[in-house]
């Protein structure tokens, strides 16, 4: 039995590796919803690494036991091997712990160092901003129009004072929403898995695209909760001509490394769809996607714990 699902499990992470994370990036309908994307790329993410290590685990654990908690429960208390241990079981095991301790170690790693540099900017933030004319938000003396915020226990939303001077008070309330959404809806944490990935495995090429992506997505999220809370008849062109001003006065720096800010991704892709909006999402094509990415957490997991749960 073990043998098999080594194998299910081996075609199963190559798929996530590449041409899954390939199609899902080149597709269009989540433009439509990032929300569900979101969720989706996670659910890659997540499997690619259960399967990738669980492959190798169980082709380690195979001469142990007929599954994977009966393997694991022998090797613990110490019973003898059922079959002969074989070279490639203990290079597959190495292989397992190696890459399952670089990825905890990697995430657990960019988690500290992110956390340790926002709150960096944040002590230094705090010694030079003033009140914003707007609730919850801090004014920056710098001539680049920008907008970030930091998240955190503490969160930060920044103003430069250039942004505050080009934009009018609708423009500067869609930027402030922009901002509230990355921290109301805790995007950061949606980041950091996709920035741990990427940093543990440079020579993958659906890391980097995978990053990107979810950096898109995650901006035109907050796009869209942002026209939600938006008054006025026109809160698209209101948000798009905050976001072309920003992109423009973005050379000129200002945002910390680790923060938010309303030019973080495809800036050219979110005005397009600010001004021509997508069609929404169809609630079929919704509840198939959600469906798509539990059953793609189901299948490793219930691979590894066959034939328990057969």
């Amino acid at each position: 039995m073990l043998p098999a699902t080594a194998a299910a499990l081996a075609v199963l992470s190559a798929l996530l590796a590449w041409p899954v994370p390939a199609l899902l990036a080149r597709a269009r309908w989540p433009r439509r919803d990032p929300l569900v994307a979101l969720v989706c790329w996670q659910a890659v993410g997540l499997a690619g690494g259960l399967s990738i290590i669980g492959a190798l685990l169980v082709h380690g654990l195979a001469p142990w036991g007929h599954s994977l908690p009966e393997a694991a429960w022998a090797v613990a208390t110490g019973h003898p091997a059922e079959a002969p241990v074989r070279g490639d079981h203990w290079v597959t095991l190495t292989l397992a712990a190696v890459l399952a301790t670089e990825l905890v170690g990697v995430l657990l790693l960019s988690w500290v160092r992110t956390t340790r540099t926002r709150r960096r900017h944040r002590e230094l933030l705090e010694l030079v901003v003033q009140p914003a004319s707007l609730p919850d938000a801090r004014l920056l003396e710098h001539p680049a129009p920008v907008a970030f915020c930091i998240p955190g226990a503490r969160p930060l939303l920044v103003l430069s004072s250039g942004m505050v001077a080009e934009l009018d008070d609708a423009q500067l309330a869609a930027v402030v929403a922009h901002e509230r959404a990355h921290l109301r809806e805790h995007h950061h944490l949606y980041l950091l898995p996709f920035v741990a990935w990427e940093a543990a495995l440079p020579v993958l090429p659906a890391a980097a695209r995978a990053h990107a992506a979810v950096r898109t997505l995650v901006e035109m999220r907050a796009d869209d909760v942002a026209l939600g809370s938006l008054p006025g008849r026109a809160p698209r062109r209101t948000l798009a001509q905050a976001i072309v001003v920003a992109a423009d006065g973005a050379g000129g720096g200002g945002v910390p490394i680790g923060a938010l800010a309303v030019t973080g991704s495809a800036v050219g892709a979110r005005v397009v769809r600010l001004l021509e909006p997508p069609s929404p999402l169809p609630t079929w094509a919704r509840v198939l996607a959600l469906l798509s990415a539990g059953l793609l957490l189901l299948v490793p997991t219930a691979l590894l714990l066959l034939p328990a749960v057969l």
